[in-house]
């Protein structure tokens, strides 16, 4: 029988191979079989999935999980070739997955933080557009950061006002229509990027000085000077509001904006979990029990829908 460790580099093949990245997977699943090897186990057990699983004792149980998770699924595949592969049970290593509680922005707010991007320095004058233009975007839409700086000139088309989100994070394309004042940002945006950079070496549409593609390392720092000059963090802060809770925010205030106007909710909430890519339904569901409007909205429509007041 082939060695462990080759099973677990042809498993991983197979998987890329049906477009699967698997980047944490391929690493720890490597590291496992060195593991086994290290041990002379002839096959995998439970007991060594288990230890191996957690072996650094300072991370956390969600760390835990998900590397047992990874030895569950090679070894339900192993299993068929190597009948003695032990398949670790579920709830081994059980957690309670926490989610941060986003930040949701104010109005004022995302005006203050978009006018500040003009206070940028820039080489030759583009890089405080480019970021109005994104995190303008970032509010708008509800894209990932991730999938904004993806973006390509071939996927925003500015006569339709539609952007092509490619090679999303569940490896699906959606379609963006972009409101008709979005759309004229960005066309103002191409005019003055093609003006200042004519011959860029990426073909991504939201460029640097250089004409190159954004990095989300050197977002994430802008965005965090930003924030500290309008007030949002501290000087000595590390944590507060995120780039992602953008995605927050528009998610809350379309369903805020669905319950005012009597939307079937069961009916419209598939639509934005698709316009938000994403994979499931149930990750759109949590918004309605994390904002205190969407409580209550949410409250008073099930008394209507019951017959119920508050005597009652």
């Amino acid at each position: 029988m082939k060695p462990l460790r080759d099973a677990v580099d042809e498993y991983i093949a197979l998987r890329r191979s049906l477009g699967f990245k698997l980047r944490d997977m391929a690493t720890d699943l490597t590291d496992f079989a060195a593991f086994l090897e290290q041990h002379a186990a002839p096959f995998i057990t439970t007991a060594l999935a288990v230890a191996w699983a957690m072996q650094p004792v300072d991370h956390q149980p969600s760390d835990w999980a998900q590397r047992l998770g990874f030895v569950r699924v090679f070894a339900r595949h192993w299993s068929a070739t190597d009948p003695r592969t032990e398949i670790p049970a579920g709830g081994l290593l059980p957690f309670r997955p926490r989610r941060a509680r986003p930040y949701l922005y104010t109005d004022a707010e995302i005006r203050q933080l978009l006018a500040a991007t003009h206070t940028l320095s820039s080489t030759n004058g583009l890089r405080p557009w480019t970021y109005h233009c994104l995190f303008g975007l970032l509010v708008v839409s509800g894209i990932r950061i991730s999938e904004a700086i993806a973006l390509e000139r071939r996927d925003v088309d500015l006569h339709e006002g539609l952007l092509t989100i490619r090679t999303t994070k569940f490896n699906k394309t959606r379609l963006i229509p972009l409101h008709a004042s979005t759309r004229d940002v960005f066309i103002a945006y191409a005019g003055r990027r093609d003006r200042l950079v004519p011959h860029p070496p990426s073909p991504a549409f939201l460029l640097t000085d250089h004409g190159r593609r954004l990095e989300i390392s050197a977002v994430h720092r802008t965005f965090y000077d930003l924030s500290r000059r309008i007030g949002l963090r501290g000087p000595a802060d590390h944590t507060g509001p995120r780039i992602h809770d953008f995605r927050h925010r528009f998610a809350v205030n379309t369903l805020i904006q669905w319950y005012r106007a009597h939307e079937d909710i069961e009916r419209r909430l598939p639509v934005l979990s698709t316009f938000l890519g994403h994979a499931h339904v149930a990750d759109t569901y949590w918004y309605l029990s994390m904002h205190p409007e969407l409580m209550r909205l949410a409250t008073s429509r099930l008394e209507r829908r019951w017959g119920l007041t508050h005597e009652d």
